[in-house]
This record gives structure tokens, C-alpha cells and sequence, in this order.
């Protein structure tokens, strides 16, 4: 295993790379530049702005540069927030998102799970068909459709809970809620058919046959095997939700990692992007070896090559 979470890591960065290198070009090919919306800039401020940043140097020098930094832990300063580093604003508001975010995936675990082994158990029933409309629906329904429902009656109409923020537990209910709805549904489809598909197997049978339990069946027997396409998407999902929910924290006004890095978009904060992307795509990768770790612990029969 040793030698396969190395080859993993190795492979990681290379993507790291890839990624970096990929958004870096792309970002400096779009036509226009991160000054162009500043009011009534003369040419020689804008060339000012230009040599500051390090804009005006080829970007042979310029990739080189900013690579290395980044090799450091160095993002370089935000070109629109003037005085404060990308990194320490990634910093100050990624622990909001990671709040966010890891709220959203334990509550997705802790009712999708059950509710896909509840569905697989009661197959055919009304609880099934219940489990299975309540899924569907999770899917089809965009997050923001559910933000704008639960901010207008919970928030307006009943006033029972705050619409903007995350100054107390009760400020978490609805994104938490708004955020988790999509992951949870999923979660539910993928262990209704990973469960039903385990239950039909001969060993299920066989352990039936010999007065096993039905608690005993779905946990130690069933549960186990069934579980791993779950942990195949919690792995993607967890470093998705961390980062928060763009549309979620725009409508709740939450101060998290998403509404920075759709500001740094629209306005062309080019160190910005790259920080953002580089530190996103580094987070997935981890999660990525996490996964395939954990399989290896679920399932011993795995082999890891």
C-alpha cells in the first residue's frame, strides 16, 4: 500500500501542475486585463499597475516566477484587494466553507445511508416509493430553487430562522439544509442499488439460510459491502462541499471561499484564480487518496496496484 499512496501522491502533484499551468495560460489568453475596470486610469498608471505586479515581464518569466512561489506557498498579492495576499485570504475564509461543508457532509451521510438500506429493505413498498420521490427530487431540484423556498418561509413568512450569515446554529439550518439536499439524494440512490444488488447475492442467502440475525445481516454482512460506491462519491463530494456552495453563499451572504473566488473571476484577479484553483484542485486530489485508502480498510480484498 506504502508504495501505492506514493504513486498516488506523485501522480497528485502532477495533475497540481497540470491544472496550474493550464489555468495560468488561459487566464492571461483572455482578451482585456485585471485593471481595465478601474475608473478614469490614465495608460501610465495602468503601466504602473502593470510593473507592480509583475505584468509587463515576458510570460515565459512570468509562469517561472509565479511557480516557484507557488512551490512556497506563495500565491503572490491579490491584484484587487490591495494589501492583502491571496493566501491570507484564502486562509480567513476557507475555515467558513469548511464549516459549511463539513456540516453538509455528515448530515448527507448520516440520512442518506440509512434511507438508501431503509429503501433496499422495504423494495416495492410505500416507503420505498417515498425514499425514491424524495431522491428524485433532491437531484432535479437546483439549490437555489430550495434556498429561495426555505429563505421564504422559514425565514420570511415563519421568521423562525435568520436568513444571512453564520453567527449561530440556527444560522446553519437552512444552507446546511439547502446544501446537503443534492448529496443526500444521491447518497440514497447509490445505497438503494448498491444494497439490493448485495442482498441478492448467494452468501445473503446463505447467511438467511442459517438464522442470522436481520440486524446482524445488514450490518456486518450487507452494510460493508454495499457501502463502497458511497465512499467512492463521499470522496469528490467532501472536497466539493468544503469549499462551500457558491450559490448557496450568495444567497445567505455567507463570507466563505466562494464568493471570493467569484469576485476574483469577475474582476480578472488573476493571482487570485490561480491560488483559488491550485488550492481547490489540491484538496480534491487529497480526498481522492483518502478514498481509495478507506476502500482498502472497508473492503480487505482489494488489491491496490
Amino acid at each position: 500500500m506504502f508504495k501505492y499512496i506514493v504513486k498516488r501522491i506523485v501522480l497528485g502533484i502532477v495533475t497540481i501542475w497540470a491544472v496550474a499551468t493550464l489555468t495560468f495560460f488561459l487566464m492571461n489568453m483572455v482578451p482585456g486585463g485585471p485593471f481595465l475596470s478601474e475608473k478614469a486610469i490614465s495608460p501610465q498608471a495602468t503601466a504602473a499597475l502593470e510593473a507592480k505586479y509583475g505584468l509587463d515581464k515576458p510570460m515565459s518569466q512570468r509562469y517561472f516566477t509565479y511557480m516557484t512561489d507557488a512551490l512556497k506557498g506563495d500565491f503572490g498579492d491579490s491584484l484587487k484587494q490591495r494589501g492583502r495576499t491571496v493566501t491570507s485570504i484564502i486562509t480567513s475564509r476557507f475555515p467558513v466553507s469548511a464549516r459549511l461543508g463539513g456540516s453538509c457532509v455528515l448530515v448527507s451521510m448520516i440520512l442518506g445511508i440509512p434511507l438508501g438500506c431503509i429503501a433496499a429493505l422495504k423494495r416495492g413498498k410505500f416507503a420505498d416509493s417515498l425514499i425514491s420521490v424524495v431522491a428524485t427530487c433532491g437531484i432535479a431540484v437546483p439549490s437555489f430553487v430550495i434556498c429561495t423556498v426555505l429563505m421564504y418561509f422559514l425565514g420570511v413568512k415563519l421568521a423562525i430562522l435568520p436568513t444571512i450569515g453564520l453567527d449561530s446554529i440556527k444560522h446553519y439550518i437552512m444552507p446546511v439544509a439547502a446544501l446537503s439536499f443534492y448529496p443526500t439524494a444521491y447518497i440514497m440512490r447509490l445505497m438503494r442499488s448498491s444494497m439490493l444488488d448485495v442482498l441478492g447475492q448467494d452468501y445473503m442467502r446463505t447467511a438467511r439460510a442459517k438464522g442470522l440475525a436481520g440486524g446482524v445481516i445488514l450490518f456486518k454482512h450487507a452494510l460493508r459491502n454495499a457501502i463502497l460506491p458511497v465512499i467512492t462519491y463521499v470522496g469528490p463530494m467532501l472536497a466539493y462541499t468544503i469549499t462551500g456552495s457558491f450559490v448557496v453563499e450568495k444567497i445567505f451572504v455567507i463570507p466563505g471561499l466562494g464568493g471570493e473566488f467569484i469576485k476574483a473571476i469577475n474582476g480578472r484577479d488573476y493571482t487570485m484564480i490561480m491560488g483559488t484553483t491550485i488550492f481547490l484542485a489540491t484538496l480534491v486530489i487529497i480526498m481522492n487518496v483518502f478514498v481509495d485508502i478507506a476502500y482498502k480498510i472497508v473492503d480487505p480484498r482489494i488489491k491496490l496496484k
